[in-house]
């Protein structure tokens, strides 16, 4: 069993605990998913190293839920599980997917109604059973239909946060096998697209039936589709189909320029290699039949006249031409976010403490995170007041100077992520946040509301004299929730005029801002930060999906103010409102 099967059935144990109100459980048990999820090497693996002990010294798990992990490891299942699963007989994953519908909810909808799965809540929606519950009613049942087709419009995609920890592994098996001199990951993986359909990878190697033998018979295999002396396909137990194919090293360089660029891409750079008289495919660029580039990307771009184009611009929305003319941007390296602005802790829906976070941090690399717990309107997190976040401030004061922490470069900032209210107004008073260093404000509630009312309701908050930044602009989680409707034009404008940064937010499943809407912020002048949206502290390594998002909508350092030192930073911030 792979490590993210432990999680999902460890998250789905605090769902269950959730559902019959046991206290303390449900968190216990989501923090054992991200602890399992967090690992750098297979459960199973440890378990074979040091057996139950080992599985004991993983931070967040205590010893019941390590004996629950060496039972899945052994027979797939623990007992606790299977009581719970046979009093809630529900498919939890699939119900919770839904837009508004939380663990309580489905186990209403099971004992009122007996719905167990998607199919049975669709029946029940259209069938008007739902709005005669308690506490439901005709928007609610409304809302979960939109939710089921919202689902299914989604199918057949998966996460690029959720698949590329297996490509990265996956690559690494391959590079090991004797003979293999090149392996990369070609399609929307390697441009970062949000979402991927399925893993096409590229191989050069002197021995291709010993890369055939490894890819099919890898732990992650459900199933072999077709296996060929240089190409084979599998479906992976993530339910994502994946290809790999062994080339010849002078044909290498254009299959990766063939096999990473969308179709629209690739239809227009095949345009320009026919013009010439040439002909471009995934084999080489010919002249006739004779073969002028292919063993790189470089000599194939630079044959036809172009600047080689970063693979997450290969979308054709203006990248060719761009580079025909020498002027593609300069645009942000990955690794050049210095702080991150958004950093959630134990003190609301975190799962560790401000020294952990700020400890994994600087292991990531960075220089500074700010705190940005959440603030009091948000229940459900145990969102902070003002008499909160003055006492996180002052174990932040306390944290810098007796770690040392700002004496070694690094820096602990004082935030908060602040609630937009209905009306546009914050959740905290002006005085307490005055003593923060940074002030962030999001969306969390009333998502329903009309465009008009939405977009006034956020430039309220952004003409607010101590707002910094605004998080997640468009409220989205993909996959999931629809953006909530909302004039980004209008919000871009008011950012800028008021001294307001828009967040580029890594979290793989929101990533919002969205490519289009930052090069529309590049272009109009507002200014941005890259955030993990940080809730464990693994997912410092999110914030390559946002530089890698950044990228996409065209932004360079500059746009970009956490790629600055901690002082200019800050400095840089004030001078967006003095502006």
């Amino acid at each position: 069993m792979i490590n993210g099967e432990i999680a999902k059935i460890l998250r789905e144990m605090g769902m269950m605990y959730e559902m019959e109100d046991v206290q303390f459980k449900p968190r216990a048990y989501e923090k054992a998913a991200m602890a399992v999820e967090e690992l750098s090497v297979g459960a199973s693996e440890l378990y074979k190293r040091g057996g139950k002990k080992a599985l004991d010294e993983i931070p967040g798990i205590g010893p019941a839920i390590a004996a629950h992990i060496e039972a899945l490891l052994k027979t797939g299942c623990f007992a606790e599980y299977r009581r719970l699963k046979k009093k809630i007989p529900v498919a939890l994953d699939e119900l919770v997917a839904v837009e508004g519908l939380g663990p309580k909810m489905v186990r209403v909808l099971y004992r009122e109604l007996r719905i167990r799965n998607l199919k049975d809540l669709e029946r029940a929606a259209k069938a008007g059973k739902i709005r005669k519950l308690a506490h439901f009613g005709v928007k609610s049942e409304e809302k979960i239909l939109r939710g089921i087709e919202f689902l299914r419009k989604s199918k057949g995609r998966f996460l690029l946060g959720t698949i590329l920890p297996i490509v990265r592994t996956i690559e690494e098996r391959l590079r090991k096998v004797p003979g293999v001199d090149q392996v990369a990951t070609a399609g929307s993986v390697r441009r970062f697209q949000e979402t991927i359909g399925d893993i096409d990878i590229l191989v050069t190697a002197k021995k291709p039936e010993a890369v055939m033998k490894v890819f099919t018979t890898m732990p992650e295999v459900e199933a072999i589709i077709a296996k060929g002396p240089t190409k084979s396909a599998v479906r992976l137990r993530q339910r994502v189909n994946a290809d790999v194919r062994v080339l010849p090293d002078e044909s290498y360089g254009a299959a990766l320029q063939y096999f990473t660029g969308d179709k629209a891409h690739n239809i227009e750079v095949r345009k320009i290699a026919i013009k010439k008289g040439w002909k471009l495919n995934e084999y080489g660029l010919f002249k006739g039949t004779k073969l002028i580039a292919g063993r790189t990307e470089e000599e194939i771009y630079k044959k036809l006249g172009l600047e080689w184009i970063p693979p997450e611009l290969r979308t054709a929305s203006g990248e060719i031409e761009a580079a025909a003319k020498g002027k593609l941007p300069n645009f942000i390296p990955f690794g050049s976010i210095r702080g991150d602005c958004q950093v959630q802790t134990e003190w609301t829906d975190g799962s560790a403490s401000i020294t952990e976070m700020a400890e994994a941090a600087r292991r990531a690399g960075l220089e500074y995170i700010v705190i940005t717990d959440h603030t009091r309107s948000l229940a459900m997190t145990g969102g902070l007041d003002e008499k909160g976040l003055a006492r996180q401030g002052k174990e932040i004061d306390k944290l810098n100077k007796e770690l040392g922490i700002r004496n070694n470069g690094f820096r602990i900032l004082k935030g908060a992520e602040v609630n937009i209210l209905k009306d546009g107004s914050l959740d905290i008073a002006d005085d307490a946040l005055a003593k923060l260093d940074v002030v962030a404000v999001s969306v969390h509630s009333h998502f329903g509301m009309s465009e008009r009312e939405m977009t006034e309701r956020i430039i309220r908050a952004l003409k607010h004299p101590a707002v910094n930044i605004l998080f997640h602009p468009t409220g989205r989680i993909i996959g999931r929730r629809e953006p909530y409707k909302v004039d980004i034009e209008k919000v871009i404008r008011a950012a800028k005029q008021y001294g307001v940064a828009l967040e580029a937010n890594s979290s793989p499943e929101r990533l919002d801002l969205k490519d289009t809407h930052i090069r529309m912020a590049v272009e109009a002048g507002a200014k941005l930060v890259v955030d993990s949206d940080a809730h464990s502290p693994s997912h410092f390594g999110f914030l390559d999906f946002g530089v890698a998002q950044a990228r996409r909508g065209w932004a360079t350092k500059t746009d970009v103010l956490n790629t600055r030192p901690v002082a200019e930073f800050l400095k840089a911030l004030r001078g967006l409102k003095k502006r």
